[in-house]
């Protein structure tokens, strides 16, 4: 399985093509198989996302997991806290202030 990954132009955020768009949700992404380059080379060219790749991927019972553990902590957060990790589902998770 394979994945595109990169981060959100205007946020910075860690996203995932989901097959119609990008996802904060990992979750929500979709395999490309062998279509990677071409969503990629679109995607970025309309300046959706930021250094877009490709990364291998497993399909577990809560969706697509990255197999690499650097792309994992991209998905899933830190991996000695994970109580202070940004919750993509939460609705206050762009609310923090620095």
């Amino acid at each position: 399985m394979k994945i595109l990954t990169g981060n959100d132009l205007p946020t910075g955020d860690v996203v995932w093509w989901a097959g119609d768009g990008w996802s904060r949700h990992v979750e929500d992404a979709a395999d490309v198989g062998d279509q990677g380059e071409p969503i990629l080379t679109r995607e970025e060219g309309a300046r959706r996302v930021n250094n877009p790749y490709i990364i291998e991927a497993v399909e577990t019972p809560e969706g697509a997991r990255p197999a690499h553990i650097k792309d994992r902590i991209r998905a899933l957060g830190p991996t000695v806290r994970p109580d202070l990790t940004l919750k993509p589902a939460d609705p206050d998770a762009g609310n923090w202030v620095i």
